[in-house]
């Protein structure tokens, strides 16, 4: 990680404050603050990485090709991405899933949302709080914390592999359901291990509610899926803390890109009114509280997390919490298991278009498909998580930035860098896309 701060004038301080590569982030951005006789003038997440054209490598191929290729735009949280693939063409084919194998999907991403978050908390965040450059130097003097870590992510890991078919980017998902299906005992296999990693799940609770958080109370618009009776994972409307109900096929209607000059990403904001919003936990939290298990409930309240969140570092908590709420929801759905009526569903004839969003662990994702009637894809519009909180890390940024003038460069730099890994940006997720001009100057 490179760090630069050049003071340009005396007086009112003018300093530029540059990062050329953020440290504990997945995929490579910086970011650059130029503050100007003591006003601050830019604040910039630099997303460089080049554009990976996932939406592009989709056109043409068969719709039940969606899954597997999706699934690659992202090592970390490959579920999300497949079963926003499989939703969308579901919707658009008419298909209905069973009980069964609707309990094993939210069972995946149980195991998805555990590996991401635990990776997230103690590999990538929990550094910062006690001012360790990475991981490697906090195991140094928390080797257990660490150790826990890395338990409960294999737990993780491990439901991902039974139901995907291997740890990363998984293999077994299909549209209408698994290639294989695992039966009871191969899922009962797995209840000692994960009853351990709730009880330590719910000591990265305890743990993480004890760090001393920045002060950056920010209002935000949260975004959200919302279910009738569960906490989100893949279904449900699209919700806001600020009175936005919808289903998710009116997603384009209320939400639009646009690509900005210092980013391979595109920014999201919220239509009408060209305003940033927040997507993840924190969003999933404030607007699903009440839709938490009792046990993760009861666990939230003993730690003063009974609560609106809208401080962004107090995410940490917030992550723990679905942590334990994935652990604890895992371990009903095996010990009230129901058995699919097939593998999978047949897959019916036909095209269209499909839409559907699902909670990725860094928030909502969006799919849309366009599809003829032989099946083959014409047009895929995918919009990751961290393209959609871009603006609101951006304005974090600012807010941070302004209050905190006086703190010398290496402790401002460090606290801008941890604003953004509060929102675990998965950089090389937000830069499959990046619209084009072609020489006769149609758009691709």
């Amino acid at each position: 990680m490179t760090r630069k701060s050049m003071p340009i004038k005396a007086g009112l301080r003018s300093r530029r404050i540059e990062v050329d590569y953020l440290a504990r982030v997945e995929g490579e951005g910086a970011l650059l603050v130029d503050v100007v006789e003591g006003e601050l003038r830019e604040v910039q997440l630099k997303i460089f990485e080049p554009p990976r054209f996932f939406e592009a490598f989709l056109q043409g191929r068969a719709l039940s090709e969606a899954p597997d290729i999706t699934a690659r735009i992202c090592g970390i949280c490959p579920v999300a991405y497949m079963m926003s693939s499989v939703h969308a063409m579901e919707n658009m084919l008419g298909m209905e899933i069973d009980e069964g194998t609707r309990r094993l999907r939210r069972l995946l991403y149980c195991g998805e949302w555990i590996e991401s978050h635990v990776l997230h908390i103690y590999l990538l965040h929990a550094p910062d709080f006690f001012g360790f450059d990475d991981a490697m130097a906090m195991a140094a003097e928390h080797k257990d914390a660490v150790l826990r870590g890395l338990r409960m992510k294999k737990a993780g890991n491990t439901i991902v592999k039974l139901l995907g078919g291997r740890e990363i980017h998984p293999i077994n998902v299909k549209i209408g359901g698994f290639y294989k299906a695992p039966d009871q005992a191969q899922l009962h296999a797995l209840l000692d291990e994960l009853k351990w990693s709730r009880d330590a799940a719910a000591q990265t609770v305890r743990w993480t509610a004890g760090f001393e958080f920045p002060d950056l109370h920010r209002e935000y618009e949260f975004v959200a899926l919302r279910h009738g009776s569960e906490y989100p994972f893949n279904e449900g409307r699209i919700v806001s803390s600020a009175g936005l109900d919808i289903p998710m096929d009116q997603y384009p209607e209320h939400f639009a890109e646009e690509q900005v000059a210092h980013s391979t990403a595109l920014h999201s904001r919220r239509i009408p009114g060209n305003t940033p919003y927040f997507v993840g936990p924190m969003a999933r939290f404030n607007l699903n509280r009440d839709r938490l298990s009792s046990h993760t409930r009861e666990l939230a309240v003993a730690h003063g997390f009974d609560r609106q969140v809208h401080n962004a570092f107090e995410s940490i908590v917030v992550r723990a919490l679905e942590v334990f709420q994935a652990f604890d929801e895992a371990i009903a759905l095996i010990e009230e298991f129901v058995e699919p009526t097939a593998a999978a569903q047949p897959l019916p004839a036909g095209g269209g278009v499909g839409m559907a969003a699902t909670e990725a662990p860094r928030g909502l994702l969006f799919h849309r498909y366009e599809v003829d009637a032989e099946g083959m894809i014409q047009r895929a519009t995918i919009v990751p998580p961290t393209s959609q909180n871009q603006l609101t890390i951006e304005d974090d940024l600012r807010d941070l930035v302004r209050d905190n003038l006086q703190l010398p460069d290496a402790e401002l730099t460090w606290r801008c860098e941890q604003a953004i890994r509060n929102y675990d940006p998965c950089i090389s997720c937000a830069t499959h896309f990046l619209k084009l001009q072609r020489r006769d100057g149609t758009g691709v």
